[in-house]
């Protein structure tokens, strides 16, 4: 049987096209005198959010502008005003951006009718989840447990998160529960942890459109940037990829099954 479903939040759960983390970090960024595009943005998405500066400015042309801008190289204390600006601007979107994507509140309902716990890691700092918890749950979707990525040693692709959602349940083994997410550094934790991993190829960072710019596509522009979506979350190993959290319901029989072909303790 499913012990219990971890989610990712935004682009999984809420936000569709996981706008609100790109938005905010541009806009940190802009507040710093330092342009990043959207692409830069989204390439470490899915990481703790300090880790994901980080990653950022250490990039050669980024490291260039800096310099530029500031006259020395990026240091510590940068990127503690750069979190702080995007926690700013992320209280500021993501509480407008709370209401659950469609589907994940019948699918949350269907995990409870099968008494399936339900958890959620994000990338997310405490100080912005304590913000956007409440308007979520306004709406609707309020989820057993919730871990930060500050309330870990290390975010992912580090499994901590993940174990630590599942302690806090009361649930194991890992094998028995199932990791969602839309990044592939998400997929990743998910498999280190040691659950079942699916991933969400159109609702989330690999497309990064809203629902109404997704829905305007072609189908044949919808089908080619789901299947990048697609293979990237395919290369980090997910076991099941779905277009969004609304496609999930379908695979639960066919995830008891793999589970109960796993090894006993696994």
């Amino acid at each position: 049987m499913i012990k219990a479903f971890i989610f990712d939040w935004a682009g999984t759960m809420v936000d569709f096209g996981c706008l609100v983390p790109a938005n905010a970090m541009r806009r940190a960024f802009d507040d710093s005198g330092v342009a990043v595009s959207d692409a830069q943005v989204r390439a470490d998405m899915g990481k703790a959010k300090r880790a994901h500066i980080e990653a950022i400015l250490s990039a050669p042309d980024i490291q260039a502008a800096w310099q530029a801008q500031h006259g020395r190289g990026w240091a510590a204390q940068d990127v503690d005003r750069l979190l702080d600006a995007m926690e700013r601007h992320t209280v500021t979107e993501a509480a407008a951006s709370a209401m659950p994507i469609d589907g994940a509140l019948d699918l949350v309902r269907e995990l409870t009718k099968r008494g399936i716990k339900i958890g959620s890691t994000t990338g997310y700092t405490s100080t912005i989840m304590k913000a956007v918890m409440p308007e979520a749950a306004r709406h609707g979707y309020a989820p057993e447990v919730m871990i930060c990525a500050d309330d870990v040693p290390q975010g992912r692709p580090a499994p901590f998160m993940i174990w630590q959602a599942l302690e806090r349940l009361g649930v194991w083994p890992a094998g028995a529960c199932v990791k969602v997410d839309d990044s592939a550094v998400g997929i990743t934790a998910g498999r280190n942890a040691g659950l079942v991993t699916i991933g969400l190829a159109a609702s989330g960072n690999g497309v990064g459109l809203n629902a109404d710019a997704f829905g305007a596509l072609t189908d044949e522009e919808r089908h080619r940037l789901t299947q990048a979506s697609s293979h990237l979350l395919t290369e980090a190993g997910a076991d099941y990829v779905v277009d969004t959290v609304g496609d999930i319901a379908p695979l639960l029989d066919d995830i008891v099954t793999r589970i109960a072909q796993r090894p006993e303790g696994a």
